[in-house]
């Protein structure tokens, strides 16, 4: 592999992981940075320290304003031959207007948003959706390896935000339906652990309901991916549906529920706290 000095942007959750992956990997300098400073190994109190020699900038940032912001600074330093890789959730928008900068400038660009929380980014499990020019994706799947699993390639800038979307509204809207089926059930007296072992042998069981029925039964909703952001990503989702004039009904509804609870406090917790309003203490 070619060695690299790469510059991670956003140490949130997934991006303080990369960071540590691409930081042991010995591909080259690897540095990170974040606006409210978190002391991390190898972190940078200045962006254009970080990024000013950087072939690569990783963009782990939490929306749309997010990345405009922190890539309007990044566009005013000095030229070099670089390549930005988008790996935050944003509006389509958004990502076709990094695209349009991107080329003004002569800077590479790849939309690579990535599907798993917090226990597949300390893992390396990630999968990114890439979507750009097929040269320029073979020349960063190695690195974008190192922190994923699978790469799977969608086609121009904007499919991968795409995919990201529609999936995540998939996710969204089967987290509500699980949470009203747990409610329903256990107010019949079904055990929690009856309704995950149905599911399980059911056709509507999957990964994700394997992975946040047994919490929401418990009522542990530890952040792996919060509630602020599936909203987040509801709402871009919605602007797709409607640019696309198609009505939405499913997920409208779940976006107005999950802002709801966000003003009600469960903001920062994982986006299973769609069943505390039904969660009865002991």
């Amino acid at each position: 592999m070619s060695s690299w000095n790469i510059a991670v942007l956003g140490l949130g959750i997934i991006g303080s992981r990369a960071l540590g992956l691409l930081s042991a990997a010995g591909i080259g300098r690897v540095c990170g940075w974040n606006r409210t400073p978190k002391g991390l190994a190898g972190e940078e109190p200045d962006l254009a320290n970080a990024c000013g020699e950087a072939d690569l900038i990783l963009l782990y940032l939490k929306d749309a304003p997010a990345v405009r912001s922190i890539a309007a600074r990044i566009f005013e330093l000095p030229a070099r031959d670089r390549i930005l890789i988008n790996h935050s959730t944003v509006d389509l928008e958004t990502t076709r207007w990094l695209e349009r900068e991107c080329a003004a400038r002569g800077i590479g660009f790849v939309d690579a948003p990535f599907t798993g929380s917090r226990e597949a980014a300390a893992g390396g499990t990630l999968v990114y959706y890439a979507g750009g020019p097929e040269e320029l994706v073979d020349r960063i799947e190695p690195v974008l390896l190192l922190t994923a699993k699978s790469v799977l390639r969608s086609g121009p800038a904007g499919t991968a935000t795409v995919l990201k979307l529609v999936t995540n509204l998939v996710s969204a809207c089967t987290v509500q339906a699980l949470a009203e089926s747990l409610a329903t059930a256990t107010r019949h007296g079904i055990h929690p652990d009856q309704l995950v072992d149905a599911i399980s042998r059911n056709a509507c069981g999957s990964p994700l309901a394997a992975m946040k029925l047994p919490g929401m039964a418990r009522g542990d909703f530890d952040t792996h991916f919060s509630l602020s952001n599936m909203l987040k990503d509801s709402r871009y989702a919605l602007e797709l549906a409607d640019a696309a004039g198609l009505e939405t009904p499913a997920i409208a509804a779940v976006s107005r529920r999950m802002s709801e609870l966000c003003e009600a406090g469960f903001a920062d917790r994982d986006y299973s706290a769609l069943a505390a309003p039904y969660r009865i203490e002991p």
